[in-house]
């Protein structure tokens, strides 16, 4: 029997490629694009023992080299308590992948001269200009402005990422707190915390990106879903991405275990098939592999796709520059070798990460166990989608880009 079931996933793995990808980025064989098929194969290799071994639920994994994709792979299980083979065009919480989406809908408007990344964001929301710093509530130094909303220099963090008094006063996260609040409520929570650091002087993880969208959303006049389906979704062809599964598409929904590896705890993950209280900016949309490579590529392609301009070249050059300097602190983030883009970590320097890479590759991750990475020095875009969340997916993380960073042959001559 597992033998067979061995035989089904591998069949949809194979089968599954030409379906949903017929139409999007054309395919090539890994060694047309200077990559090695043999190196990639070990993707495969070593999260199917992962599956075998109940430590990876399923995943699905895309490379694209320039601009053709070389390896797309379904591994494992869509849903493993149910028995169904991964497939390529599973669905999944993709977390503060979502980030990254809303940071390019916040630039199309930059672009539009609607709104100043040096605007202060009370411009947008009142109810977050006075602010005060610290258990001791002393009062800030200068509100915060839409660039520290981009880069995370706001001052507000998460619920869960301390036990201090000023982290007891925010929701834990972003996806809790949009299925417990309206966006209105949601930030009259927030202007009666205190702020963790002072803006402009820290980086630190929270709920910057989810305050952008409801910025996006008074800008725009619309909701945030509403954005980015015109904005970026439609254009770009992201047919299944959004903030809610729709009836139809639910089983195609992909599941994680029912108990993390590593901490023995039970895997919970939000209902996506619920809308909702509000689309948080910070980690509450939904997609596939396949809809986000598209995402990924039209960064690489410096804001085209397809004959599609969704952002200017040299507004792409901006988001991926670093925006946080010398001066700014990164306590805990966004890693060592590493700075801050608008919407997304950037390589500085080959050394001190610890993984491979190029200087000027950019990425960004989620809580589920989603991954994206674009380096346009390699003119590369991969896309590792999975729902094992915990410790588990920093090491996926790691692991992912040597296996494929080592399968480059021949560098690109860009």
């Amino acid at each position: 029997m597992r033998a067979l079931l061995a035989i089904a996933i591998l069949a949809v793995s194979v089968v599954g490629y030409g379906n949903a990808f017929a139409a999007e980025l054309e395919k090539a064989k890994p060694e047309d694009v200077g990559m090695s098929g043999a190196r990639l194969a070990r993707i495969g290799d070593v999260l199917r023992a992962d599956v075998e071994s109940g430590r990876l639920p399923g995943a699905v994994v895309v490379v694209a080299r320039k601009g053709r994709i070389a390896y797309a792979e379904a591994i494992g299980f869509r849903d493993k308590a149910a028995g169904a083979p991964m497939t390529h065009d599973a669905i999944f919480r993709i977390a503060s992948m979502t980030k990254p989406l809303v940071s390019v809908a916040t630039m199309q408007l930059y672009e539009e001269g609607r709104l100043l990344i040096s605007d202060p964001v009370s411009k947008y929301l009142p109810a977050l200009g006075a602010r005060h710093v610290g258990v001791d509530r002393a009062p800030a130094a200068r509100e915060m402005t839409i660039q520290d909303l981009l880069r995370h220099t706001s001052g507000l963090t998460y619920g869960n990422r301390g036990e201090t008094a000023v982290h007891k006063a925010y929701p834990s996260s972003g996806g809790t707190a949009a299925r417990e609040l309206t966006g209105t409520e949601f930030i009259d929570r927030l202007a009666q915390a205190p702020l963790l650091h002072q803006p402009g002087t820290t980086w630190e993880y929270g709920f910057s990106t989810d305050v952008l969208g409801r910025v996006v959303e008074v800008v725009a006049g619309k909701t945030l879903g509403q954005v980015l389906a015109e904005r970026i979704f439609q254009p770009l062809r992201m047919v299944d991405s959004g903030f809610v599964v729709p009836k139809e598409k639910q089983a195609r929904i992909a599941h994680g275990l029912a108990t993390d590896p590593d901490t023995q705890k039970p895997v919970r993950l939000p209902d996506v098939t619920v809308a909702p209280k509000f689309e948080c900016g910070g980690g509450c949309a939904v997609a596939t592999a396949a809809d986000y490579v598209r995402f990924a590529q039209m960064l690489l392609n410096r804001g085209v796709l397809d004959g599609v301009r969704v952002l200017g070249p040299k507004t792409i050059d901006y988001m991926t520059a670093d925006h946080l300097g010398t001066a700014i602190k990164r306590p805990g983030g966004p890693g060592t070798g590493y700075g801050f883009g608008l919407g997304f970590a950037v390589r500085l320097q080959t050394g001190l990460a610890d993984v491979t890479g190029s200087t000027g590759d950019y990425n960004w991750g989620g809580a589920y166990g989603t991954y994206f990475w674009v380096d346009p020095k390699e003119e590369l875009v991969v896309v590792s989608m999975t729902q094992a969340g915990g410790p588990i997916r920093q090491h996926y993380r790691r692991l992912l880009k040597a296996l494929v960073v080592q399968a480059i042959t021949e560098s690109s001559k860009l």
